[in-house]
């Protein structure tokens, strides 16, 4: 499915109604929320959902949270954007991935790390009652944009919530978010966020240095 077109089609919708709707936007860092925001604020009163429990070390997450606020008051939107901060819950996350730990990136351990990630999203957009809920993650050319949608829209008809589709990555937007993340001087980290795609990346760079 074109997830970018829907998403667009959704745009089209909201501008003829000439009415805002609140979205709340789960957000892994700044620099994937940068171009997603830029795309989003004319059409939505955004509110950034930080819960990123697979984000390891704890030193880490918090800089990439300090990171996202930081942006968020630079940035200059064209509605309303805050953010709602969240427990840790690295606890959760571990439980979650538990006999998956040694899959790859893209694997069923992202798959259920999306699901806890987007499930959260989901139960609080109900409960404070937002129009949408959607993620930056399918900016990413890392993640798997086709289960993230599958993902949201399972959990779009399991709690009565409507889901953006999207598919941010598409357009150049990564690219785009790089440019912004170099505006806005925003830190770059070098891997996803848990344990397991650290110690794949520094893997992959032993790999290449020694072939260098």
């Amino acid at each position: 499915m074109n997830y970018d077109k829907i998403m667009h089609e959704t745009i089209t919708k909201i501008k003829e109604d000439k009415v805002i709707p609140r979205l709340l936007l789960h957000s892994c860092c700044a620099p994937c929320s940068s171009h997603v925001i830029d795309t989003l604020t004319p059409y939505f009163n955004i509110t950034i959902f930080y819960y990123n429990p697979n984000i390891e070390p704890f030193a880490e997450y918090e800089k990439r949270k300090e990171e996202e606020i930081r942006f968020l008051k630079e940035y200059p939107a064209q509605n309303k954007l805050d953010i709602i901060d969240c427990d840790y819950d690295n606890d959760l996350y571990h439980e979650a991935i538990k006999g998956l730990e040694n899959l790859g990136e893209r694997s069923p351990r992202c798959h259920k790390c999306y699901y806890l990630r987007l499930e959260k999203t989901a139960l609080k957009a109900k409960e404070l009652g937002y129009d949408y809920f959607g993620t930056t993650l399918t900016v990413s050319p890392y993640k798997d944009s086709q289960k993230l949608n599958e993902i949201g829209e399972f959990l779009s008809t399991k709690y009565h919530v409507n889901y953006l589709y999207s598919d941010f990555k598409k357009n150049n937007g990564y690219l785009h978010s790089i440019e912004l993340a170099k505006k806005y001087n925003l830190y770059r980290q070098d891997y996803c966020g848990c344990i397991y795609s650290k110690a794949e990346r520094e893997f992959q760079k032993k790999q290449k240095s020694t072939e260098t």
